[in-house]
This record gives structure tokens, sequence and C-alpha cells, in this order.
């Protein structure tokens, strides 16, 4: 699972980055409002840590911004601020849990726990449809006319991406920044050769869904029985 902590406490954003790492996670950790943006808008965690006052942009903001853009990424709001009246307008913005410092690592990992167990909408968890495909996300299973065939584990995430963006062109920094992550630093070949994979797929299955090469941008996945 991957984790993005924004902590502008340097002590207790190292410690915490440290315990979670330990725990197993992927943690990309940042310590202000306008890189912590610059990592949402990625869209690639699973959860984010987020601290209510931060410099530039402050947590409820950036809560704010997320909703609005239908991210609905689960968010775990931390703070100091522990009123009624704080936890009622940070809920209310769209945090999915409120955590107030100081608090024991052990009570976060179970508010981490409480909230990745809740079941997300069908769509998100049971399989994304195009046109003449399935895909199911949790076994890269992809189902055509013709038949089902296996992905690994990168074409199955690069084909997620585009299945939850059907028709719009995505950029090569995207596709790469949500395949293989925001510090990866491989080459970009690698994305031609895994969109090759992706398409010899498409059609093994019997598929008339295609990856068309957006000259300068990237790739864009379209339905061809609706053209």
């Amino acid at each position: 699972m991957r984790l993005l902590l924004a902590e502008d406490d340097e002590k207790l954003r190292t410690s915490l980055a440290f315990q979670l790492e330990q725990e197993g996670f992927l943690v990309d950790a940042c310590a202000d409002g306008e890189e912590a943006l610059y990592y949402i808008e990625q869209n690639i965690h699973d959860l984010i840590l987020l601290d209510r006052m931060m410099p530039y942009i402050s947590g409820t903001q950036l809560l704010l911004k997320m909703r609005e853009k239908h991210n609905q990424t689960p968010v775990i709001l931390i703070t100091a601020l522990g009123t009624l009246d704080d936890k009622v307008t940070g809920l209310d913005l769209g945090a999915d849990d409120y955590l107030v410092k100081p608090f024991a690592f052990q009570e976060l990992m179970a508010r981490i726990r409480c909230v990745t167990r809740r079941p997300r909408k069908l769509e998100e968890t049971d399989k994304l449809t195009l046109g003449d495909i399935a895909y199911r996300p949790e076994e890269n299973m992809l189902t055509g006319v013709s038949g089902t065939c296996s992905l690994s584990k990168r074409e199955g995430d690069l084909l997620e991406a585009f299945l939850r963006s059907p028709g719009q062109p995505l950029s090569r920094t995207l596709l790469l920044t949500k395949v293989w992550g925001i510090d990866s630093d491989v080459e970009e070949g690698n994305l031609d050769n895994y969109i090759h994979f992706l398409r010899r797929r498409l059609k093994t299955v019997g598929s008339k869904v295609t990856i068309r090469t957006i000259r300068g941008i990237g790739y864009q996945i379209e339905n061809e029985t609706c053209r």
C-alpha cells in the first residue's frame, strides 16, 4: 500500500515515515501544502495522512480541493486542533478520520486499518469495463469476446490507469508516475514496451478497444465500436 504523509514537523514526519515503512508501506513524505498538492494530483496513493496546518496550503484547503475534484482517496487528518468543532469541520470537509496530536503509533495503525478496510464503490473493487472488455484489478484478469488472459502487475496497473480515464489523453509522465512511481528512474522506453504488450493482450482476447498514440502527449484508450 502506498501512503502520502504530509506533515511539516520534521521530527514527527521522519519518525512516522520510518515506522510506516517498517510496517511494509511505501511512503511519500512531504513538508508543505504545495508539495502535498503535487503528490495528490498524481492520484497514486491508497491513503493520505494529512497535517491540518502546513505552510503555503493548509490541510483543510487541500482536502477541499481533493473532494471538489472527486478525488476519493481516503484521508486521515492529523492535527493539534482537537476541539469538537475542529473535528466536525474536518469530517464535513471530507476526511475519513481525524487523529489529534500527540498520539501513539499503535492508534494510527488501528485507524489506518479501519479506514482501508472500508468497502470502496463496486466499480473500484470489482471490475473495470470499456466496450467489449472487462478487467478485474484484484485478479489481474482481462476478459474479451474471445476469452480471458492474465496480465502482469505492470500491465494491469497500466491498463487500470487507462480504464479509469477512458477517452482521455494521458501524458507519458502521468503514466510513468502511476505505474512506476514518482521517484522511479525508469526509462521512457519501458512505457512504450508495456503499451506494446497491452495492445497484444487486447488482440489476444479479440477486443476492438485500442490504445492510440497521441503525438507529443502520450496515449489514449478508445472503444472502436463507438466510433
